[in-house]
């Protein structure tokens, strides 16, 4: 059973430039990235492995985490909105949004899914102006 759990983009912008703009368009969409994670730089550091760019991003959106919280004290677990940044082979990149209808589903709790469907559509509207010169497509498991 395929089970979808976020969205992705692939652009011809450079890792940075598509970084930049992630950072820019989530903003606009009530976003501030709180936390980043840089994989590439942490595998050389702790590994010594060289891999692709690749940088997750933790973007929160105050109001929408607000309400959530409040609904759910726990939902805390679940927050904030990946997003995911990657080069690729070629020098384009790929953006992977993890959906928040899917995460907050997770909890069963009713009254969080308007707050869901709120965020969700919001980076949708983030991957859809990233999309210009881009393919678009839903992120799957094989579980």
């Amino acid at each position: 059973m395929k089970r979808r759990y976020g969205f992705t983009v692939d652009t011809d912008l450079t890792f940075e430039a598509a970084e930049s703009r992630v950072r820019e368009l989530l903003k606009e969409e009530g976003f501030g990235v709180l936390t980043e994670i840089d994989i590439k730089q942490t595998l050389k550091d702790k590994l010594d492995v060289d891999f692709r760019p690749y940088r997750i991003l933790g973007a929160c959106n105050p109001a929408l985490s607000h309400r959530a919280l409040q609904v759910e004290p726990g939902i805390g677990l679940l927050l904030p909105c990946n997003v995911v940044v990657e080069g690729g082979p070629a020098g384009g990149s790929r953006i992977s949004f993890l959906d928040p209808e899917i995460a907050l589903g997770l909890v069963g709790n009713p009254e969080l899914e308007p707050i869901a469907k709120d965020a969700s559509q919001r980076l949708r509207r983030v991957a859809d102006r990233l999309s210009g010169a881009a393919s678009f497509a839903d992120i799957a498991s094989s579980n």
